[in-house]
């Protein structure tokens, strides 16, 4: 399918690992001008810039870190087609999950709102004068199933998401008419670093269960969240979902929230 990203100006946060890699790689194939936002590059994407991949070094937590992104798109590429607000998990410091409400005081729900709900909203607030000087374009916010299955596990987390969702239904509702197209992707649990690094969720939960981190990474972590696939998400399924909302393609999808979650949530 012919996805008609040619030359298309993309910001994607989060973009050095996992489902935020594997969207900006995803968009460079498909021929869109990227601008890689991210604390820190990574080998992965350093081997992906050059003339039609930028990578800006932002902490997109801070109260003009997205403004800045954008930014750079304008100045490196020209404009503004689509935005992807991937980045979010864990703030800098924060070891997930956390398996109680009692665990959070006022600075992890700060933390952890600053990072993945204001930096939508402020990145979202500085796109939004560049998509409609181009005719419109199309935002992708990532949310979390953790939105949609209310729990006391990363409750922080699963709040934020949801403020997520509802930012979406109220952009698309204001500013679909104006051209811009604004969905959400729900991913559930994504085989990303999050999961995978020493210390990350697979260690934590080993220590919590009494496993190990490979029973939790090929098997525990699925059966425990009942995925019906019976394994973790790979982040490029997530991606590919992402992109095709990028796409002119998607001209009628607006105010979606999509799931891609291996079968997590049951309900209808």
């Amino acid at each position: 399918m012919e996805l008609q990203l040619q030359n298309k100006i993309a910001v994607v946060t989060g973009a050095s690992k996992g489902i935020g890699l594997a969207t900006a790689r995803t968009l460079h194939q498909e021929g869109a001008l990227v601008v890689a936002a991210s604390r820190r590059p990574s080998p992965e994407l350093d081997a992906l810039a050059g003339d039609r991949l930028r990578h800006i070094p932002v902490d997109l937590s801070t109260a003009d870190g997205p403004a800045r992104v954008i930014r750079a798109a304008e100045k490196e590429f020209g404009g503004l087609d689509i935005l992807v607000n991937n980045a979010g998990g864990p703030p800098a410091g924060a070891v997930l999950p956390r398996f109680s409400f009692t665990d959070l005081d006022d600075a992890d729900w700060h933390a952890m709102l600053e990072f993945n709900l204001m930096a939508t909203v402020r990145a979202v607030r500085a796109a939004i004068p560049l998509l409609l000087a181009r005719g419109g374009g199309a935002v992708v916010n990532v949310s979390s199933t953790l939105a949609h299955l209310p729990s006391g596990i990363n409750v922080d987390y699963g709040v934020a998401k949801a403020g997520v969702r509802t930012l979406t239904k109220s952009l698309a509702e204001e500013f679909g008419p104006r051209g811009i197209r604004v969905n959400t992707v729900s991913p559930g649990p994504v085989r990303t670093p999050w999961w995978t690094e020493a210390g990350g969720a697979a260690d934590v939960i080993a220590a919590a269960t009494g496993s190990d981190r490979e029973t939790v990474l090929d098997k525990g972590a699925a059966e425990m969240m009942q995925l019906t696939t019976g394994r973790l998400i790979d982040p490029q399924e997530v991606a590919d979902t992402i992109v095709l909302l990028c796409s002119p393609r998607s001209g009628s999808t607006i105010g979606a929230d999509i799931l891609v979650d291996a079968g997590q949530r049951k309900a209808v």
